[in-house]
């Protein structure tokens, strides 16, 4: 491999130009009175967030999560430790919000909320992927991404927002998609993909766009419709409707299934961005919704988005939205789609478990389909197809290393660094089994992957998307 972990990393995201926080509503510099504030806000989330009051409260300081983070085994720098990380704002918290904290800080490890404090919390607090790994080793079930969302909110409020984050959701909220797709361009790319499937199959397969009367609106993230490997992935959504006979339609409003509202830890952002799919919805009358490979697109849409905007609309045979590999998954069990295993013969594929699927979310209806539904759909279009080992698979699994809002040029030195717990993972497979390829069902992995993976060593295009391998073994008609 050629990057070594050091102690030396301390990097930070750019600051939210004043025109970027401003779209977002948030000040455009950092208020006078940022101190006051930012105590008066943290305070404010603790009281009502019982998983931020048990961050605040309930630290043993046992250790369980000290080499959990794939950030702190990649930089060793000792702020990555989980527990420590938390520190940054429990110290604060203890110093304005409890008795010991107020009149003895030296004994309880108090600290004012100054010029330093805050440096670390931008930098340490943007140096967590939100993958929720140290929660499961906690035995109190700490999540130190409650702590950092909360601290991303509080930072953003007092003017001290996040370049990549805020940048992506003010896209949103004027074109529909994190990279600023008008809708001509994104007509002509799905023109341009039919063509290209209609000359490799003869299969004439369509890639509709705001058709009103769809049974299903497909929202999908906007790097499908034109970066690789992501754009294979939205082939094989295609496929698998056609051959299904499904009525489905992609809308322009709506045309990102991300929600980086989740990464500036901000609710009202969430909902923002939320509303624009109900708005899609609405407005096409379709009667399910269902999410592309984007792991925390899926974990808000499980968990959130029925309160965050309603989801009376939908029918009743299909009143939550599903993932595509659920309805992929389902099509297969009950034959309405059929795989050959042999087109995907020349690959030895493993499987990376997302974080957001993999620990804040589920898949079908049975339990622990979140690791069940995408194998079996593997196991069933591929010849070849072998486990990383655990514990890093599962619930276990470590993170790709650009999740979080972290998915942005000036961290590349960070997002290398940690990718590397899960790059010592799949060396290992690919020496003892021959593995060609790693198949992934999140965007933020796919486009960090493919980032990263040459500075191991490693092939570009080495990580497919799971409909990609999918749909190319999809046996398929002319009209379904």
């Amino acid at each position: 491999m050629k990057i070594k972990p050091d102690a030396t990393a301390h990097v930070q995201p750019h600051l939210a130009s004043a025109e970027q926080q401003a779209a977002l509503g948030f000040p455009t510099e950092l208020i006078p009175n940022w101190q006051e504030e930012a105590v008066r806000l943290l305070g404010e989330k603790v009281t009502e967030s019982r998983a931020l009051k048990v961050a605040m409260d309930a630290c043993m300081k046992c250790g369980a999560c000290t080499d959990k983070c794939h950030y702190f085994l990649g930089t060793q720098d000792p702020y990555n430790m989980p527990v420590a990380r938390q520190d940054l704002m429990r110290s604060v918290y203890r110093r304005h919000y409890t008795f010991s904290g107020k009149y003895l800080p030296w004994l309880v490890g108090a600290k004012d909320l100054d010029d330093a404090m805050l440096d670390r919390w931008y930098t340490y607090f943007h140096q967590c992927s939100q993958c929720r790994r140290c929660s499961v080793y906690c035995p109190v079930g700490i999540d130190t991404s409650e702590v950092s969302m909360a601290g991303r909110d509080i930072l953003a409020s007092i003017g001290m927002g996040q370049k990549y984050a805020n940048q992506v959701i003010g896209k949103v909220h004027t074109k529909g998609n994190n990279l600023g797709l008008p809708q001509p361009a994104l007509a002509d790319t799905l023109e341009g993909l039919e063509e290209d499937v209609l000359e490799d199959t003869g299969v004439p397969v369509r890639f509709p766009l705001d058709e009103v009367g769809a049974d299903v609106l497909l929202v999908t993230p906007s790097a499908d419709f034109f970066a690789e490997p992501h754009v294979d992935g939205l082939i094989g959504y295609a496929k698998v409707m056609h051959q299904a006979g499904i009525s489905w339609t992609l809308s322009s409003h709506a045309s990102e299934a991300a929600n980086f509202g989740l990464f500036v830890g901000s609710a009202q952002q969430t909902k923002n961005v939320a509303l624009r799919i109900r708005e899609a919805a609405l407005e096409l009358g379709v009667r399910r919704l269902v999410f592309g490979e984007c792991g925390h697109a899926w974990r808000v849409a499980q968990n959130h988005l029925s309160d965050l905007v309603g989801l009376e609309f939908l029918d009743a045979a299909y009143p939550r939205p599903q993932h595509i590999a659920e309805v992929t998954h389902e099509l297969w069990q009950t034959g309405v789609i059929t795989f050959d295993k042999s087109a995907n013969a020349s690959r030895v594929v493993t499987f990376h478990d997302s974080c957001n699927v993999a620990r804040a979310s589920k898949l079908g209806n049975t339990p622990g389909g979140q690791f069940t539904v995408p194998r079996d759909l593997l196991k069933a279009s591929c010849e070849h197809y072998v486990e990383m080992a655990k514990p890093t698979t599962h619930q276990s699994t470590f993170c790709c290393g650009g999740g979080g809002g972290l998915l942005t040029d000036e961290l590349m030195e960070l997002r290398i660094k940690g990718a590397s717990p899960r790059m010592n993972a799949l060396t290992q497979v690919i020496e003892s089994h021959q593995v060609t390829h790693m198949v992934a069902m999140c965007a933020i992995c796919k486009s960090q992957f493919s980032a990263v993976f040459p500075e191991y060593g490693l092939e570009f295009d080495s990580v497919l998307s799971l409909h990609q391998v999918v749909g190319d073994a999809l046996l398929m008609t002319p009209s379904a």
